[in-house]
């Protein structure tokens, strides 16, 4: 089975354009979506892809908490056990 960071790595790839990351590369786990160049609607509907691909829930406020990829893929890994 994928890993965490492999299965966000895909999501990204179908879905996001970041500045700077070719696809196929892996996550800077340092990195903020949102300062790569990701709008805050794009933002949003890749949270609702995520919670689907995981079967997890975000409250809203999650999602500015979790600013990025290391803490997205380390809330992802203790929700999905």
């Amino acid at each position: 089975m994928p890993s965490t960071e492999e299965r966000l790595r895909k999501l990204v790839d179908d879905n996001l354009e970041l500045e700077g990351r070719p696809q196929g590369r892996p996550l800077d786990s340092n990195a903020s979506l949102r300062e790569s160049g990701v709008s805050s609607v794009d933002f949003m509907s890749f949270t609702r892809l995520v919670a689907q691909e995981f079967g997890v829930e975000f409250k809203p406020e999650e999602c500015t908490e979790v600013n990025t990829v290391g803490k997205l893929i380390a809330r992802l890994e203790s929700r999905t056990g």
